[in-house]
């Protein structure tokens, strides 16, 4: 084991740069200004993308997967140079699997603001230098307005179908209704037609947790050296993201009271349960970028498919894509109530599901059988 000196420090952002191993990622580049709906534009747009299987000469198997909030283009593939983890859907993209990549053409683009290889806070602007805190608010319409641009440039002019979970799940909403021309089946897990309260409050303590961090510098951190980003304050954030994650019956019965290995609470060690949220924690530093976590939780906020469309339910019945729509059974920041409520305004038969998980709002990502199930019967395989 290192001792904890021999341990490296995180660079100043975990984002891809210019320079870094590509790994399987491709690249689309959008030259001409994106006019944004918050006001303002991006000059130049760069997109990130994975892809599995072959296109079939009319793209018509093409399948859209979409990531949450620390997600990227990586769904499925090993840990290596490029990717610092392993797939975040692994077992439900490749050969005889769900997302059967001798049948379909799965693609996968890292978001717009995020930070492993797509234009975010981490990116040069024009001049060169990190955008950082210059950089511009996003909203999820603006993130599927370049999904869509890459969706011409790879000739696919409607997809088979469109997946997402939480944050992804908001954009394959957004989809279904900004284009519901170009989106056969829409699989939502895990999400809402609109950021609840209690949602842009969680959000809102993380983003003021990075903000405070006092190496944030206004988001002009990106240069610093090593160990001198916010690091402290993305760590806080992520913690308290993870108790939103999971459900407290599972983490009650995985660690229950209990010391970490020889530390004593009483003599400033840890219980179990701290030591497993600094460990998530000391990982995202590693890979990512903390402009990319204030930029996208805040365009998770804005989330609201009803604005400027008369409201939900009406914005909804634009659905005409053959939708499923499942939420997990644990889940305490995305309640399957909210999926219900989803599910009843989009017209169509019964398309309300259940993912049966201990894990909470992570269980979208970790019972991959079960979502494999709702995948199959969607695309009738």
């Amino acid at each position: 084991m290192p001792t904890p000196s021999a341990v490296p420090l995180p660079p100043a952002s975990g984002a891809w740069r210019e320079g870094d191993p590509p790994g399987r990622r491709q690249w689309h580049i959008r030259e001409k200004p994106l006019a944004l709906e918050a006001g303002g534009e991006l000059p130049r747009v760069q997109v990130a993308f994975e892809t599995w299987g072959k296109r079939a000469p009319d793209g018509s198997n093409a399948v859209l997967v979409l990531h949450a909030l620390t997600g990227d283009s990586h769904v499925s593939g090993s840990a290596g140079p490029g990717h610092p983890t392993p797939g975040w859907w692994n077992g439900l993209v490749g050969p005889g699997l769900a997302l059967d990549t001798d049948r379909w053409f799965v693609i996968a683009p890292n978001v717009l603001g995020g930070c492993q290889g797509s234009t975010g806070p981490a990116s040069p602007r024009p001049d060169g230098r990190p955008w950082g805190g210059t950089f511009p608010r996003l909203t999820q319409r603006d993130q599927v307005a370049v999904e869509a641009d890459l969706a011409e440039a790879l000739g696919i002019d409607r997809w088979a179908l469109v997946i997402g979970g939480s944050m992804g799940g908001m954009r394959a909403l957004e989809w279904a209704v900004s284009y519901p021309e170009r989106t056969d089946a829409l699989l939502l897990l895990a999400t809402t037609a609109a950021a609840s309260a209690e949602q842009i409050a969680w959000a809102g303590v993380q983003s003021h947790a990075v903000r405070d961090d006092p190496r944030w510098h206004g988001g002009d951190y990106h240069d610093a050296a090593p160990g001198l980003g916010p690091h402290a304050g993305l760590g806080l954030a992520r913690r308290i993201a993870h108790m939103t994650y999971r459900s407290e019956p599972e983490l009650q019965a995985r660690f229950g009271r209990s010391p970490q290995g020889s530390e004593d609470p009483w003599d400033g060690g840890r219980y179990q349960v701290e030591s497993y949220l600094d460990h998530h924690a000391a990982k995202l530093v590693h890979r990512f970028d903390a402009g990319s976590y204030v930029a996208l939780s805040e365009a998770m906020n804005t989330h609201d498919i009803g604005r400027g469309r008369g409201g939900a339910s009406a914005a909804l019945r634009r659905v005409t894509a053959r939708t499923l729509v499942a939420g997990v059974s644990s889940d305490r920041l995305y309640p399957p109530s909210q999926q219900a409520e989803l599910a009843a305004g989009i017209t169509g038969a019964d398309h309300l599901r259940v993912i049966e998980s201990p894990y909470g709002h992570d269980g979208f990502l970790i019972e991959v059988e079960q979502v494999a199930g709702l995948v199959s019967e969607l695309l009738g395989s």
